[in-house]
Formats: C-alpha cells, sequence, structure tokens
C-alpha cells in the first residue's frame, strides 16, 4: 500500500473548505452520519484555521530591535 502524502492547505483553502461544510449543514439535508463526519472536519478545520491565525498575530506583534532581539510591539512606542 503506498504512502500518502498529507499536503497543509493554505489558510484560505481550509477557510473556504469550512464556509462550504457549513453551508451543507445549514440546508439540513445531509444524512446524519454524513453531518456527523462533515462537522468533525468542519472542528478539525477551525482549529486548524484558528492556530494559524494565532501565529500570524504572534508574529505581527513583534518587532525586531537594532540588535536582532524580538520584542513585543506596544502600540505609541517607538520602533
Amino acid at each position: 500500500m503506498a504512502k500518502e502524502k498529507t499536503v497543509e492547505k493554505t489558510f484560505e483553502e481550509s477557510l473556504t473548505e469550512l464556509e462550504e461544510i457549513v453551508q451543507r449543514l445549514e440546508r439540513g439535508d445531509v444524512p446524519l452520519e454524513e453531518a456527523l463526519a462533515a462537522f468533525q472536519e468542519g472542528m478539525a478545520l477551525s482549529k486548524q484555521c484558528q492556530d494559524t491565525l494565532q501565529k500570524a498575530e504572534k508574529t505581527l506583534t513583534k518587532v525586531m530591535t537594532e540588535n536582532n532581539e524580538e520584542v513585543p510591539f506596544e502600540e505609541g512606542g517607538e520602533a
């Protein structure tokens, strides 16, 4: 059996897929088993998107000093 490569989706791809899952579930015409599977997939996508956003926030809230040290960004402070 060949190993499947798992390709990580971009934030935008995950968000689009999550939106499609929500729309399908909101229509209410999905069989229960399929709805449960879609819900679980949606939760995983939601967590992935949330993790990506948290990483981006951490990156954006730090600035580099002249000595190449990362320090928290302070609004109104000197950069």
